[in-house]
């Protein structure tokens, strides 16, 4: 299963970035080999508008089923719901930790955004 988690960098090692439309990195997981591919997102990080969309724009695009993040706003949630994509919110640590968490299966799928939309 390809996974997406949102990071301050390119590896497992790094931190997860709580934003999801305006972290640095997002990083798309198998969740089986543990292969990683570090889709840059500083295209969205300082965007005037829609950066959330166009993250969840993108990691639909690679085949995501699953989007680890600290905060999704309601756009960008909408999206990645219209994508068939679930979301979890409100995770923290390294990106591996929480791979290994995703894994077990210690995680809640959340029904809706978990911030205000800015706009």
């Amino acid at each position: 299963m390809k996974i997406a988690v949102t990071s301050k960098g390119t590896t497992l090692d790094d931190e997860i970035d709580p934003r999801f439309g305006r972290a640095p990195y997002i990083l798309i997981i198998d969740t089986e080999s543990l292969v990683v591919e570090a889709l840059d997102n500083s295209e969205n990080v300082n965007a005037f508008k829609g950066a959330g969309i166009q993250a969840a724009t993108m990691v639909a695009d690679k085949g995501a089923e699953v989007l680890l993040t600290g905060y999704c706003g309601p756009n960008a949630f909408k999206t990645v719901q219209a994508a068939g994509m679930k979301v979890v919110n409100d995770i923290s640590g390294t990106v591996r930790q929480v791979v290994e968490t995703f894994v077990k299966g210690d995680v809640t799928y959340s029904e809706d955004a978990n911030v205000d939309g800015h706009w």
